[in-house]
């Protein structure tokens, strides 16, 4: 019964009730016996039992069975039903709603409280606010089968342990938690005024450039060309397959570079970008250069722009936040943002941003779950230098439904931290013993006997001095740094490059010192343990190849690598052994920047956003070249 027909049953029957308030004035101030007036409302419950609803054609007979039905009411129920009890405030109805939820409401009950209530809450007038998002919005009505489903959504989205988080993906979020608003402002000030010197005279000078959520666009960096776009080749299960696709113009400046590629023609590469600015390729060699000369900053800022140019390219319908799209690694023309995205992971972990390295770890499993660039054993080394404990342990349970993920040795040895940090969380001491599964020592126990050959890697890698892991390591269940499984060798030798510097803490060398005491002192009462954790760790590594020997350690590793000058002027000069005039001509502006490498400076003044002065020197220079 709609609102709006309600409206019209009440103007009809304003005659009527003009009449009867009249005739009862002249007679008496008591209302007379049999009273033919009746509360609307209680007509629209009787409708609502028949028929559910009544069209205007069916005025008539709702007028006729008003009346012989309000003959049979009792006399009292009428001194209820005067025009004046309609003016109701909202008080009113909230409270007679109120009393409504209390009480158990009955089918077929003939009582004048339980039809009114069950009228407004057909007709849902009554307007608080906490019940509203329980509404259908096509119905204006309760709906339960709507409000469990929904539960049910929410849910499912609030148990994935994979959601992104956009705020933690900017770095510089993360630097003002960290060292505060005022630092961080007051650096950037001071790298802008350095900055801008350097891209002041430039050709392109400052530009509006689109907001992305990986990275926060530079003013001097170019304008995005649009050479790259993105296509969806499939959706199926609700998750959509994307891939990128080149233009013309993008595509020959690929074929470009995989010739000068071909005959390591860095010379030919820059040059490329002179053209063509955002070519994914050419910025990642660029980058790689700058990294191993030691222009880390330099190296970075390529990166990003490298993963702005990505960024920019994605499809309307491409999502990889919500975790709903996904790009193939195994599609040639999609390795540069798994290649990109990691690079500025290790970028973000280099600048202190733990938070931010864990979100692009998530962003990686989301786009690929096969894992092409074994983020798996990363991510808990991330996550544990961003405090984030509670989702590690969730994370390490929920992950592809399934718990195998502490047979990892990085994954059993972090848990054990984990779990030893969440113990001594002073917000966490009102936890009972018995709401925690197992505790720190018996997980750091488990760690040390699944992977025992990790603690001897570990003592050379800290260092750890102390006079007791000199004992330690020479029992014999300790004493070999290798299992003779290559896979597990491998992810040993992965975690323990990665994950080494955190037990430089005083408080974890002592954890892990107890561990491996109190594991020796199991052994000498019973060896079978040893035997039976030996059998766990075969079977869950029985490969005899290595399956992860696509993965290089040194990729996970802290140090920067270097080259020496020699080999950065060979990697820069053309194979015919002749250097460029444009690189001849940079030299001599590269003799006033005593502070950097002078092969460094020299890509980077040959980029088309760099520019070091107005350049009315050129001449002079051209002229002595002349002469000599």
């Amino acid at each position: 019964m709609s609102v709006r027909l309600m409206k019209k049953i009440l103007k009809e029957q304003e005659p009527a009730e003009t009449q009867q308030l009249i005739n009862s004035e002249d007679e008496s101030e008591s209302p007379p016996p049999s009273a033919t007036f009746r509360n609307p409302f209680d007509l629209l419950d009787d409708e609502d039992d028949d028929d559910g609803g009544v069209d205007q054609e069916n005025n008539a007979d709702i007028n006729d069975g008003f009346s012989i039905e309000n003959s049979n009411e009792k006399q009292s129920s009428t001194r209820k039903t005067t025009p004046e009890a309609f003016v109701l405030s909202d008080s009113k109805f909230k409270k007679k709603k109120k009393k409504k939820n209390k009480e158990k409401s009955q089918p077929g009950a003939k009582d004048k409280g339980n039809s009114w209530n069950e009228s407004l809450e057909q007709l849902s007038i009554e307007d608080d606010s906490s019940h509203l998002e329980h509404v259908a919005p096509d119905t204006g009505k309760y709906n339960l089968t709507n409000l469990n489903g929904r539960g049910k959504v929410v849910k499912q989205c609030t148990s994935s342990v994979l959601q992104v988080d956009p705020k933690f993906l900017n770095a510089e979020n993360e630097l003002r938690r960290i060292f505060g608003s005022k630092v961080v402002n007051s650096f950037e000030k001071g790298h802008q005024t350095g900055s801008s010197r350097q891209s002041r005279g430039g050709r392109r000078g400052s530009q509006n450039h689109r907001k992305t959520i990986l990275v926060c666009p530079l003013e001097h960096w170019p304008k995005w060309d649009g050479s790259l776009s993105m296509e969806l080749v499939e959706t199926r299960d609700g998750i959509s397959d994307f891939r990128y696709v080149h233009t013309s113009s993008y595509s020959q400046a690929q074929k470009a570079f995989e010739s000068a590629k071909a005959v390591h023609d860095f010379n030919g590469i820059v040059n490329i970008l002179l053209h063509h600015p955002y070519h994914v390729d050419s910025l990642i060699t660029l980058a790689e250069y700058y990294k191993f000369s030691g222009e880390q900053q330099m190296s970075a800022d390529c990166t990003a722009r490298c993963l702005y140019a990505l960024e920019c390219a994605w499809h309307p319908m491409f999502t990889p936040l919500m975790g709903n799209c996904q790009l193939k690694f195994s599609c040639e023309i999609n390795k540069p943002l798994f290649s990109v995205l990691f690079s500025h992971m290790k970028n973000m972990d280099r600048r202190g941003c733990h938070r931010s390295a864990l979100e692009l770890c998530k962003l990686l499993l989301l786009l690929d779950p096969d894992d092409p660039m074994g983020v798996l054993f990363c991510i808990d080394y991330y996550s544990l230098r961003a405090e984030e404990y509670t989702w590690l342990e969730q994370f390490s349970e929920q992950y592809k439904s399934d718990n195998s993920l502490w047979l990892f040795p990085n994954f059993s040895y972090s848990l054990a931290v984990c779990r030893y940090y969440v113990e001594n969380d002073e917000h966490a001491k009102e936890i009972k013993a018995e709401d925690l599964k197992a505790s720190s020592a018996d997980l750091m126990k488990q760690a040390l006997m699944l992977h025992p050959s990790v603690l001897k890697k570990l003592v050379s890698k800290v260092p750890l001095k102390d006079k007791a892991w000199t004992s330690i390591i020479k029992h014999n269940f300790f004493s070999s740094d290798q299992t003779g499984a290559p896979s597990l060798d491998h992810l040993i030798n992965i975690y323990v490059e990665r994950s080494y510097i955190i037990w430089r803490l005083p408080d974890l060398q002592k954890f892990l010192r107890d561990a491996a005491l109190s594991v020796i002192e199991t052994l000498q009462h019973d060896g079978t343990y040893a035997r039976d954790w030996t059998c766990v760790r075969k079977e869950a590594f029985s490969s005899e190849k290595n399956e992860y020997s696509h993965l290089l350690v040194s990729d996970f590793s802290d140090s920067v690598p270097t080259l020496p000058p020699d080999n950065l002027q060979n990697f820069m000069v053309d194979p015919r052994g002749e250097v460029p005039n444009d690189a001849q001509h940079a030299n001599h502006r590269v003799q006033d920047l005593t502070d950097r490498n002078a092969i460094a400076v020299l890509l980077e003044s040959m980029l088309p956003w760099m520019n070091y002065g107005s350049g009315h020197d050129q001449p002079d220079h051209d002229e002595q070249g002349n002469e000599g």
